[in-house]
């Protein structure tokens, strides 16, 4: 019996191609979003777990306490004093192939066990001695081919794969690590195990990139989420229709003596078939959308997080099964209110369509309720996020977004309920608008999922369009106040105060604004007469508090500016805005910092925004930098007069003292590239978003096409020409659809309000002004408009085919 009743089901298909096509369609397409995204995440994440093994979980990394440069000699005196250190040299480099390596040197010998970087697979003599051999990840080898060339033509050493290393690290030894990144004696830092660090030199902590890149996984999953969610209300508009197209099988079923339990079973189990046919081609589809996706995603983390992540998959084995239950779980959960009422409707109402409307008051009703007790759920999430600290209270954020987005979704169908019926008694002189609005009100409890899922995928674009173009402003500006120098250069040590000299005497150089840089530690904070230990690392900049770059630089509060300039001369500091937030410090606090052989304590003067630095960072004159920590300068700034060309001293620089100048324009083009390359994922998943919406308003309008031309019959019938009612199909659509888009909005700009003054604060430590775009408000409700006028477009196309005597037909044969 259970055979022959599943087949009786399923047979429903075959004469409903469609159904079944928009059903496995929605299960597609929400499953492609979702898996390809999970996709990329996995992979990241095991690009993480590789980077964070490197060094093994026990060993710590010493640096100069001065931030001075550390030498082979400093390696050899602290082994001589019996302390287990081992050196390590980093460097970047890019090959010919434009692929940006980061070369690691070691030295095997003294390297301590337990890290990935000392496994030589049992070719020591090859790794240390000439011609040398690299190891590189898999995928890397294969992007640089046979044989590797720098940009300068060096050749590297013969390649061995590693599948243990991070993506873009190639790791050979010592001595040919030096000769590559010309570093003389020099090294990066001093690895090993031991409780105490050694006098002079000081432990470097940083946050891995799991850590770090924590927020933008989770802001690509609330992404893929919402993706899945819309999918899936095609997969419930085509499920409530073959549901209720199937009334009189159930009933006849039912009566043959076919349990109502069973009923409800097979109904389920017919889900669970079609899921599996979804979620295996989403998952498919989802892995090939990963791999096109995922080179954006790779220059995104490379470019805010500095995390190497390849451009090819590796994926876990728990991401397929996690794909196929979070599709099936979303198709169960979609299905459960079908099945539900199909379960509780009595045998003798299941023959009557209008059995199923019937309890759409009711059911709106509760969504008021439901939208209720979710924006009160909103409402506690900005409570906890107002009260959590910077860079806390991520998941609150976007349970705010999600429970703000979730009560509009729910009070969407009750308000365009109440907009029809109050409409109707305007049309009374107008008999087809009056019929229009009625035929609306008919139509509602089948669109309101569709018109959900709209104003879902249009108020998250717009919100995320509106964050992106915002922060593109902010951005842009900020690298103008920032990079306000003509010219950049790092010269070495010992020519810099040459250099400086020469372009001193220069009529072209207006300025020269000198910078320096160090490394210490965050010891305590005095607000008043409270005092706190922190003890958290800090980095330190140097300026020169020039009228140029006074005028300049960014502020939180650009009235204070003058008062600021002048606590920063009179020894004062300014620090970032990321540690402000999270440490809470305000201006007039006092910190506590170590210095080489001693503490020092500065008043904040002024906070300034840090746009995509993760760390803290305190600002001091370069004087005042180089005097405390006994570091050289670090690079200069050149500020060229009006109306001077850049080319003239760029080149007698190059040629006199042999060091490279960067042109101002060159970084902020290359910033600005990154920039828009960073976020070409976020307009990707919004642009599908979309594209599922618009599809689940189709299958709902294909859906509810058959009815459609049965209640047109009639009023073809009594003269209303074929055109006119083509639209007025496409007015109700239209209508509907811009009243969707009117209130999606104020929610676009709730949302962006969140992502802005809430998660990104959450997740970086700085808030982002908050920039309206009038422009993106007139796109949504053109997008709203096209979406559905794209969508009628195949059942009237339909509709405008079947001749009059068809539709009397279908009328007189429902």
């Amino acid at each position: 019996m259970i055979r022959v009743v599943l087949a009786t089901l399923l047979s429903h298909y075959r004469r409903h191609p469609g159904q079944l096509a928009m059903l496995l369609l929605g299960l597609w397409v929400a499953g492609a979003l979702w898996s390809g995204v999970q996709a990329i995440n996995a992979s990241a994440k095991d690009n993480y777990a590789r980077a964070e093994a490197l060094l093994g979980g026990s060993l710590v990394r010493l640096e100069r306490d001065n931030g001075a440069p550390l030498t082979h000699d400093d390696f050899v005196a602290l082994r001589r004093a019996g302390v287990p250190v081992s050196p390590l040299l980093e460097g970047e480099r890019v090959t010919d192939r434009g692929v940006r390596l980061t070369l690691v040197g070691i030295d095997p010998f003294t390297l301590p066990s337990g890290s990935s970087l000392g496994s030589t697979e049992g070719q020591l003599q090859d790794f240390i001695a000439p011609p040398w051999q690299v190891r590189l990840a898999p995928d890397t080898q294969a992007q640089l081919g046979e044989v590797a060339r720098l940009q300068n033509g060096t050749v590297l050493p013969p390649m061995v794969a590693d599948s243990g290393l991070p993506p873009n690290m190639a790791v050979m030894d010592m001595a040919i690590a030096a000769q590559l990144l010309q570093a003389g004696d020099k090294i990066t830092a001093l690895i090993g195990r031991f409780e105490q660090v050694p006098a002079g030199f000081r432990q470097v902590t940083s946050a891995g990139p799991g850590e770090l890149t924590q927020s933008f996984h989770l802001n690509l999953t609330a992404m893929a989420l919402l993706a899945l969610v819309v999918g899936l209300f095609i997969v419930q508009a085509a499920l409530g229709l073959a549901l209720e197209q199937r009334l009189g099988l159930l009933r006849t079923l039912r009566a043959l003596g076919v349990p109502g339990r069973s009923l409800t079973g097979l109904l389920a189990l017919e889900l669970l078939l079609l899921g599996l046919l979804g979620a295996v081609a989403g998952l498919v589809s989802g892995v090939w959308l990963a791999g096109r996706l995922l080179p954006d995603v790779a220059a995104t983390l490379q470019s805010l997080y500095d995390a190497n992540v390849s451009a090819g998959l590796s994926l876990p084995w728990h991401y397929w099964l996690g794909g196929m239950g979070v599709t099936l779980g979303g198709l169960l959960l979609a299905g459960s209110g079908v099945l539900w009422r199909a379960s509780r409707l009595p045998l003798l109402e299941l023959g009557q369509a209008q059995a199923w409307r019937a309890g759409f008051q009711r059911q709106l009703r509760l969504q008021r309720w439901l939208g209720a007790v979710a924006a009160l759920l909103a409402l506690a999430c900005g409570l906890w996020l107002s009260m959590s600290a910077a860079g806390e209270g991520l998941l609150a954020g976007f349970g705010l977004v999600a429970t703000i987005l979730l009560a509009a979704a729910l009070w969407l169908p009750p308000l365009l309920g109440g907009l029809l019926d109050g409409l109707l008694p305007l049309a009374r002189r107008r008999p087809l608008t009056q019929w229009a609005l009625a035929d609306m009100q008919l139509q509602l409890p089948r669109l309101s999922l569709a018109m959900m899922a709209l104003l879902i995928a249009l108020a998250a674009n717009l919100g995320v369009s509106s964050m992106v173009g915002g922060f593109r402003l902010t951005f842009l500006d900020w690298l103008e106040q920032r990079l306000l120098a003509d010219l950049y250069l790092r010269p070495p040590a010992a020519e810099f105060e040459r250099i400086h000299a020469w372009l001193g005497q220069r009529p072209e150089v207006q300025t020269i604004l000198t910078t320096a840089r160090a490394e210490t530690e965050l010891l305590e904070v005095t607000a008043g007469k409270r005092l706190r230990r922190l003890h958290v690392p800090l980095a330190i900049a140097g300026i020169t508090p020039a009228p140029v770059l006074v005028a300049r630089w960014p502020l939180l509060v650009p009235e204070q500016r003058q008062a600021a300039w002048q606590g920063l001369q009179r020894g004062g500091a300014f620090i970032n805005e990321q540690l402000a937030r999270r440490e809470g410090i305000t201006t007039g606090d006092r910190l506590t910092m170590a210095v080489p052989g001693g503490i020092k304590t500065v008043t904040v003067a002024g906070i300034y925004p840090d746009y995509g630095n993760p760390r803290g960072e305190l600002v001091l004159t370069t004087a005042q930098v180089q005097q405390w920590f006994g570091v050289p300068p670090e690079a200069m700034g050149i500020v060229l007069a009006p109306g001077a060309r850049a080319g003239p001293p760029r080149r007698q620089l190059s040629e006199r003292f042999n060091v490279t100048v960067q042109d101002q324009r060159e970084v902020k083009q290359t910033a600005t590239t990154i920039f828009e390359r960073t976020f070409a994922i976020t307009r990707a998943l919004n642009a599908l978003t979309l594209a599922v919406a618009a599809l689940a308003l189709l299958a709902t309008l294909l859906a509810q096409a058959g009815a459609l031309r049965r209640r047109l019959a009639t009023i073809r019938a009594l003269g209303v020409s074929r055109h006119r009612l083509l639209a007025v199909q496409l007015a109700q659509l239209a209508g509907l659809a811009l009243t969707t888009g009117l209130l999606a909005i104020p929610l676009g700009i709730a949302i962006t309000a969140c992502l802005v003054w809430g998660i990104n604060v959450a997740a970086f430590g700085w808030r982002l002004p908050l920039h309206l775009f009038p422009g993106e408000m007139a796109v949504t409700l053109m997008m709203a408009v096209l979406v559905a006028l794209l969508a009628a477009a195949l059942p009237v196309l339909r509709l405008w085919r079947t001749p009059p005597r068809a539709l009397l037909a279908e009328e007189e044969n429902p």
